[in-house]
């Protein structure tokens, strides 16, 4: 029975790094994800004026309540989302003028709800280029706090800025939403809030966060939940076994979810107290999921779907449309490739059952996700290959590596 062990989550990692840097005192962060988004994360916070300290194993990170140490800073985002939205949000809170950029990916990605919302608090920003994207200049004040009003119908992530932002104000905030997507993903940051000191109120639409900071930690970072989506999905289409240690009942991460979508198509699934073990029955239903929870898992099930028994149509995933590429088209287009017949929506993609065809160039698009998830449907279609793989850099950085075991272990060559 192949046992992985999963990097840390990407997600918990961004998160833990702003909360160690925000608050009082010295925080230990404990098996964090070394990837190139997690490092540009840390090296913006190097460049803010933070001390982030690093050996294998833990990080530590020097907070400093009243903002970042230096008066004036230029910040490279790369392709990270979590480091492009949340240290702009962090920076407000000090006193300088700070300019972010990032990747031409991370350009096209959209940032104006939140430096809306910024704006609405009394934030000086500057989008020097186009209006809601990067590069962005911060003319930070500290923030009040206050009222204000969030879309968060594109990307949790804006939400969970403002909400990180809050125990920085000197009123705190009422963050009132008009529409949110991946909520899961804002379940994770209320509960790492807790863990450093602050409790968030949600009433109704409205998450009510208190003044006061932050206090440090010693935070351990769980196994990342959207990568062992692929191991699980390993499992379910070849009919073998596989253990994530590390990811069970007591889970941050709502992605851990993408199992109950196989336990509907078929496989077996165990989830005990700290891992979570997925076994296949040779046999994968088709379905209708509404995946607008577990967006991030969408290309996993789309990777898979061809070698279900019946179609298979994911809905309401329209958020997906601005990740790191167009994922949903982005899938279409690959599995199309491979000769699977498939329709699309606005929010939607249907995929039907056929046999793909061998040896194709898979186009990633430059996203990490798309590579990894048909290195899952690569198990039955035998001689794919990618334009880009190393894109994977962004978050499992050995991720060909450690999927060319588990190939081995259930007996693929």
């Amino acid at each position: 029975m192949p046992v992985v062990d999963i990097p840390g989550s990407k997600s918990i990692t961004a998160r833990a790094l702003f909360l160690a840097a925000a608050a009082d005192g010295v925080t230990t962060l404990v098996r964090p994800l070394r990837s190139d988004d997690t490092e540009g994360f840390a090296e913006g916070l190097a460049r803010l004026g933070y001390r982030v300290g690093r050996t294998p194993d833990t990080w530590q990170v020097d907070g400093r309540p009243e903002g970042p140490a230096k008066p004036e800073a230029d910040v490279y985002c790369r392709d990270g989302a979590t480091t492009a939205r949340f240290l702009p949000a962090l920076a407000a809170a000090g006193h300088g003028t700070y300019r972010f950029d990032a990747s031409p990916q991370m350009r096209r990605r959209p940032l104006l709800p939140l430096t809306r919302a910024l704006r609405d608090l009394g934030v000086k920003l500057r989008h020097e280029e186009q209006e809601g994207h990067h590069p962005l200049t911060v003319e930070a004040a500290g923030v009040e706090g206050g009222e204000v009003t969030l879309d968060a119908g594109l990307s949790s992530q804006y939400l969970t800025a403002l909400l990180l932002l809050g125990p920085l104000t000197r009123k705190g905030l009422r963050v009132t939403v008009t529409d949110l997507v991946s909520v899961p993903y804002v379940e994770i940051t209320i509960a790492m809030m807790r863990a450093f000191g602050v409790e968030v109120r949600r009433e109704g639409d409205t998450f009510v966060v208190p003044p006061g900071g932050y206090r440090a930690t010693t935070y351990a970072i769980e196994p990342d939940a959207s990568t062992a989506s692929y191991f699980f999905a390993t499992a379910a289409l070849t009919g073998t076994e596989v253990t994530v240690p590390g990811l069970g009942e007591g889970a941050l991460q709502g992605d851990l979810a993408f199992v109950d979508v196989l336990r509907r198509m078929g496989a077996h699934v165990d989830v005990g107290a700290d891992r979570t073990t997925v076994r296949g029955t040779g046999e994968l239903r088709g379905l209708t999921v509404n995946m607008r929870d577990i967006s991030d898992t969408m290309p996993t099930l789309a990777a898979i779907a061809p070698y279900a028994s019946g179609p298979v149509r994911i809905e309401d995933v329209a958020n997906t449309r601005v990740k790191e590429c167009d994922r949903l088209e982005a899938c279409a287009e690959n599995l199309r490739r491979l000769g699977v017949p498939v329709g699309t929506g606005p929010d939607w993609i249907e995929i039907h059952p056929a046999a793909p065809a061998h040896d194709v160039d898979v186009k990633s698009y430059g996203d990490h996700r798309i590579v990894m998830s048909f290195a899952v449907a690569g198990l039955r279609a035998p001689g794919i290959s990618f334009d880009d793989p190393g894109c994977v850099r962004k978050t499992f950085p050995g991720f060909h590596e450690e999927f060319a075991k588990l190939r081995a272990a259930v007996g693929i060559g």
